[in-house]
């Protein structure tokens, strides 16, 4: 199986299984003398780490991340980036192998098993093994990285709709988002999901989600037409990202709704001799560049695929099964995919920066 790996000149390769020993990553293309350590990298973990409420899988995993290469002491005693490939790595410690045995004969509606199984005549039923959202715990520590590359770079997301309810988006408050189990920037909707996704959970069903990341502080310039557009390869690593089901960048597909006046960005010159954007519909990219205003991109994520609720399926021996996937889900996995989308959002920013700099010197 190829393609594990993401970027270009800021390269990210996972590797391990959801229920083996451990999970990694190699992070190739650092640039050498940035500071970096573990305790860099832990507090991005820490925001996707599952078991932190009743509203994520209960699966108890510290994430405790280990650098196992690319970095060395310099003679002031600070751990820098050497420019050589940074190896991570963090152990599973929590697998409960035994809550699949039941399903191993027969294929997950919804889950990669089929899909696995047509192409490559094997698959791990042990929490789906490469098609696991644990996985997508190594994007968050490549991120980690990936942060330190661009300076003065912010990334933050927030969850903004759990199934039918989005938030009031003239409460947002960013100061919000770490008030609440959900990520969400409005506190008066994060009090209706809460009561929303306890009944959701305890009906042994699942919810889907719509979360925004943005990226603040880039300079202008990144991307480039025709085949390396910046909003091109920022879908495609938000759709790369387990149960995301549509991307949308700026105004998305509201802007099929707008007029040619209302969705153009108007400029003026600003008071230091900069340009000004009067809105930003084109979510900070223009003809595939970023423009130096905040680049904004929004994702959906379909229902947990892993309910209790009885699904009719069919079996590796070609018989017709019923189902229900015991074990530890998340009733909504948009929660913890905020982390995780931040973080592919960085990635793909600082793989642009680097790559801008080799073209034009800057």
């Amino acid at each position: 199986m190829s393609h594990n790996t993401f970027g270009h000149l800021f390269r990210v390769t996972t590797w391990g299984e959801s229920h083996g020993p451990a999970i990694g990553c190699v992070v190739d293309g650092c640039p050498p003398r940035i500071p970096l350590t573990e305790a860099d990298i832990q507090p991005w973990l820490d925001k996707r780490r599952p078991g932190q409420s009743k509203y994520t899988t209960q699966r108890r995993e510290p994430d405790a991340v280990k650098i196992l290469s690319g970095v060395f002491t310099d003679a002031d005693g600070e751990q820098v980036t050497t420019g050589t490939p940074i190896s991570l790595m963090i152990e599973n410690v929590d697998q409960r192998s035994k809550d699949y045995s039941a399903i191993a004969e027969s294929y997950r509606p919804g889950h990669a098993d089929f899909a696995y199984e047509a192409k490559y005549g094997i698959r791990d039923p042990r929490g789906g093994g490469r098609s696991s959202a644990r996985e997508t715990a190594m994007r968050v520590a490549a991120g980690a990285v990936a942060r330190k590359v661009v300076p003065g770079l912010t990334v933050r997301g927030a969850l903004v709709q759990v199934g039918p309810h989005a938030i009031d988006r003239a409460r947002w408050d960013w100061d919000e988002v770490d008030n609440n189990d959900f990520f969400c920037p409005d506190a008066g909707t994060a009090a209706i999901w809460a009561d929303y996704l306890d009944a959701v959970r305890k009906a042994g069903s699942s919810t889907g989600a719509v979360i925004e990341v943005v990226a603040e502080g880039l300079p202008s310039g990144l991307g480039a037409p025709i085949y390396a557009k910046l909003d091109q390869d920022v879908a495609s690593a938000l759709m790369s990202i387990n149960a995301v089901k549509g991307v949308e960048i700026g105004a998305g597909f509201a802007s099929a709704a707008l007029s040619g006046e209302e969705n153009a960005d108007e400029m003026r010159m600003g008071n230091d001799g900069s340009v000004r954007f009067m809105s930003n519909n084109a979510g900070g990219i223009l003809g595939g560049i970023s423009t130096g205003q905040p680049v904004v991109a929004r994702f959906a994520v379909k229902p947990t695929s892993s309910i209790l609720t009885p699904r009719r399926t069919v079996t590796r021996a070609g018989t017709d099964a019923e189902i229900s996937t015991k074990g530890r889900h998340d009733p909504c996995v948009g929660i913890r995919a905020v982390p995780v989308g931040e973080a592919m959002l960085a990635i793909t920013i600082a793989d642009h920066y680097l790559r801008h700099r080799a073209q034009v010197g800057a």
